[in-house]
């Protein structure tokens, strides 16, 4: 299959056009990770628990690192990024969550952390599915 070049508007620089297959597969990966959320928004386990220890990220967050070579060059390659990074973030803050929860005097600031990181994995994964489905890279 023949590459062409494209101008990423976002960033000014040339890029290659991704392999459709590729983009069904960063599709897929944000709906893992929207599984996880889901899971977890229905459940006992908090949002951020279920996106950094659910089945279906732990799946999505390898097919990352599997295909992130495949979207070098490409607008995807920022997608992969940024799901990568959303799911080791999220883990920072549950670690940190934890950690503040065993202090036992931090459990009121560990809830609003572990509560916050929530919001933000949903907000990065919304906002991630969103720009993918409009073909744009995302500014990191």
């Amino acid at each position: 299959m023949a590459e062409t070049e494209v101008i990423v508007s976002d960033a000014g620089a040339s890029a290659k056009t991704p392999d459709p297959s590729l983009i069904t597969t960063t599709h897929i990966i944000y709906g893992l990770h929207a599984l996880s959320i889901l899971i977890g928004l229905t459940s006992a386990i908090t949002v951020v628990g279920a996106f950094v220890f659910g089945i279906p990220s732990i799946i999505a967050v390898v097919v990352n690192y599997v295909n992130q070579p495949n979207a070098r060059g490409t607008f995807l390659e920022s997608h992969f990024r940024w799901q990568i990074r959303t799911f080791w973030y999220a883990l920072m803050w549950i670690l940190i969550g934890i950690v503040l929860f065993l202090t036992i005097i931090g459990i009121p600031i560990a809830w609003i952390v572990i509560v916050g990181a929530g919001i933000w994995v949903i907000y990065r994964i919304a906002r991630g599915w969103l720009t993918l489905q409009d073909g744009k890279p995302m500014v990191l």
